[in-house]
């Protein structure tokens, strides 16, 4: 039987694995910790390196010394800096007198944004043309594109003649038509009467009449094309198509097509002109360029 002074069997034997077997001359304790074995506090493990001594001073190294940095190069590039920045402020000013001279003067800087695909003029009805003469504008670019189309189908009508045996003269005089007509209409009228209508000029008025007239006295002959002046069938006129179709009756479809654009486009003409002179009559621009005109011939007189 045992008495209560005999130890507990299921009592765990409490050890200090911190404690130091004061019989061992190295100083180790006898608990094996393995890898969670911590030293006891005060302890110093064995060193098992070294860290190698720096390199002793060189001779005659002066710890107060300075360090002499030369000022040369940087003084050579703050002045380099400085007269880069002179020249940029002297470019800037010529540059804004320059703007300041041309807004003096009234000329328009135009930027080519027509047609978006490839830019060869400028052209901004809505944001340039005032709101009460933009339908005229509008009507007045319609004809400019139509005799484009006039005289691209004219080159059409009449490659298809030559082919039928028409002769070449009249081809040439086609191309002819064609790549002298489409600058000198944009030229010659419809640019003045895009100016005229921005800046209500009298003077670019009178030009696009001037110009615009024979615009229109063109496109009436050629919707009649006699054979008189121009070479009879390098224009699809009525009469060259009556012509032809005695012939040839699938040329002379081509040429009263031809005709059909020509005579649309004089109507076309016709009315933009009119539409042009009513305002133009009725903004007193016709005393103003009377009086300008006056004025520029007194001036050239003296």
């Amino acid at each position: 039987m045992a008495t209560r002074h005999d130890p507990n069997p299921f009592d765990e034997e409490e050890i200090n694995p911190f404690a130091l077997n004061q019989g061992n001359g190295f100083g180790q304790s006898n608990y094996g910790g393995g890898a969670f074995y911590m030293p006891a506090h005060g302890s110093v493990p064995p060193a098992t390196s070294r860290l190698s001594p720096l390199p002793p001073e060189p001779a005659g190294y002066d710890r107060g010394a300075t360090i002499d940095i030369p000022l040369d190069d940087f003084r050579t590039k703050e002045k380099e800096l400085k007269a880069k920045e002179a020249e940029l402020k002297r470019r800037e000013q010529e540059l804004k007198r320059k703007e300041d001279a041309i807004a003096r003067s009234g000329i328009v800087l135009e930027e080519k944004n027509w047609p978006a695909f490839f830019p060869i003029i400028h052209h901004d009805i809505t944001n340039e043309i005032p709101i009460h003469l933009q339908k005229i504008q509008y009507v007045a670019f319609t004809t400019f594109l139509g005799i484009v189309v006039c005289l691209v189908w004219n080159l059409v009508a009449v490659t298809t003649a030559w082919i039928k045996g028409e002769g070449p003269t009249i081809w040439f005089l086609a191309v002819i038509y064609l790549i002298s007509g489409v600058p000198g209409a944009y030229v010659m009228w419809y640019r003045p009467l895009y100016r005229a209508m921005r800046t209500d000029s009298a003077l670019k008025f009178g030009w696009f009449f001037l110009a615009y007239m024979f615009h229109i006295a063109f496109c009436v002959f050629a919707a009649v094309a006699p054979p008189i002046i121009f070479k009879g069938k390098s224009l699809t006129g009525i009469l060259p198509a009556l012509d032809v179709l005695t012939s040839n009756a699938f040329v002379g479809i081509f040429y009263f097509i031809g005709f059909a654009f020509f005579a649309l486009e004089s109507v076309m003409s016709i009315w933009v002109i009119q539409q042009v002179y009513m305002y133009f009559r009725g903004s007193g621009k016709a005393a103003e360029m009377k009086h300008e005109a006056a004025k520029s011939t007194m001036m050239s007189a003296f």
